[in-house]
Order: C-alpha cells, then sequence, then structure tokens
C-alpha cells in the first residue's frame, strides 16, 4: 500500500514537466559558476581597473 503510493507519486513526479525550467536554471547557474571560478583572476582584475579608472576620473572632476 504505502510502496505503491511512494511509487506512484516518484513516477508523477518524473512526468511532471513543470519542474524542467527549474532544472535548467540550476545547471545554468553551475556553468555560469564555473565560469566563474576559472577566469576569477581575470575578473578581479577587470573590476579593480575599472574602479581605478573611475576613482581618476572621480578625482580629476573634483580637482
Amino acid at each position: 500500500m504505502m510502496l505503491s503510493m511512494v511509487k506512484s507519486g516518484l513516477k508523477a513526479f518524473w512526468k511532471d514537466e513543470k519542474g524542467i525550467g527549474t532544472l535548467e536554471m540550476i545547471l545554468i547557474l553551475v556553468v555560469i559558476l564555473i565560469i566563474a571560478l576559472i577566469f576569477k583572476d581575470k575578473i578581479t582584475a577587470l573590476v579593480n581597473n575599472l574602479f581605478r579608472n573611475i576613482d581618476n576620473k572621480s578625482k580629476g572632476f573634483l580637482e
């Protein structure tokens, strides 16, 4: 009785396609995180360079 309810629940969950969007979003986020970890040093250098430029431009504007 209980086993058949669990089995039918698992079948319904497997056939349900509403969760596919969630799975796709999770996979996309994982890929983005992996890419960010691979290029972490380059991303950090780029952001630091951008902030340095912003700081220099703002100092020039205030002087």
